[in-house]
């Protein structure tokens, strides 16, 4: 298939790790930051916000303990796409560097909630964003909706919309992460799961034989609930959210479910500020990915 580099889907498909998430984007800035140490009043406007985020994602991504013997790939957000660390792009810097896979979240946040879920908001310069992550060689992309009740109505319409973007995202020569995230307080989130499993199981048996997408998806309240769409031939790989859940308790679940990795973001950055010298940053960053590691290789 065009573009797709084999070796990073080799990767993807069976190496040992997880996914970096490092994709908030503008709404929930400020929050990362300020979880970092870095206050609202340390910037006056998006911009000098951005550059403050880029260089704490830079640090991360800069760290020794941020290396592909535990990480597999990365998520960013285009803002950081379209940044740069010692001079080279981003993605370009992750690979070459790190050999870690480089991957672009690229929905607009979420529609009000309809049907118990909220839908992906319409995604409108999206053929231009394809077309600029294969040109900063981009490996895939992630986008999220959310599931709050097990409506079957609106979980069908979560899936098919998900994978409507999800096969224009693949005819671009990139690899998709549908994420139809289950909201883990949801009453009925059992429910929920098993209605989401048949929808994923309906679109996958309709797709073209050569089509791959990866699954991101809240870790399931039966241990290995997902085990089918693990052995999919469609499926790279199913990785699963932290949710909100602590680190602990997130690893400590994703640990019972055989063969889903994990792809943190709140729970990777639990633990690291701004005023940590550099040895005290990449001891905990180090600590925080061995243990997420550790989850995601059973």
């Amino acid at each position: 298939m065009a573009n797709v580099n084999n070796e990073q889907l080799d990767r993807m498909h069976s190496g040992k790790g997880f996914i970096a998430a490092l994709d908030q984007s503008g709404g929930s800035t400020p929050k990362a930051l300020s979880q970092y140490g870095v206050q609202e009043n340390s910037f006056s406007n998006d911009e000098e916000m951005y550059t403050l985020v880029h260089e704490m994602r830079t640090r991360i991504i800069k760290s020794p303990a941020f290396n592909n013997e535990y990480i597999l790939g990365a998520i960013l957000f285009e803002n950081t796409m379209d940044r740069k660390i010692d001079g080279q792009w981003t993605a370009d810097y992750l690979w070459e560097k790190k050999k870690i896979v480089p991957f672009l979240k690229v929905d607009k946040g979420l529609a009000a909630l309809v049907n118990g879920v909220q839908l992906m908001k319409p995604i409108s310069n999206l053929d231009d964003l394809l077309t600029r992550a294969v040109e900063r060689n981009i490996f895939g992309t992630k986008m999220r909706s959310v599931i709050k009740e097990a409506n079957p109505i609106g979980i069908q319409e979560v899936v098919e919309q998900q994978f409507e973007v999800g096969k224009q995202i693949f005819e671009k020569g990139l690899i998709p992460i549908i994420e139809p995230e289950v909201d883990i307080y949801s009453a009925d989130k059992e429910k929920s799961e098993q209605i989401l499993k048949e929808e994923i199981i309906k679109q996958l048996n309709t797709l073209d034989k050569d089509v791959k997408v990866m699954l991101k998806l809240s870790i399931p309240t039966v241990n290995d609930f997902y085990r089918e769409l693990i052995s999919d031939p469609h499926v790279v790989r199913v990785v699963a959210l932290s949710g909100g859940y602590s680190r602990e308790e997130a690893n400590k679940k994703l640990a019972e479910n055989h063969g889903v990795i994990a792809s943190f973001s709140r729970a990777l950055s639990e633990g690291l500020s701004a005023g940590q010298s550099n040895d005290d940053f990449n001891a905990v960053l180090g600590e925080t990915i061995k243990d997420i590691y550790r989850a995601s290789i059973t």
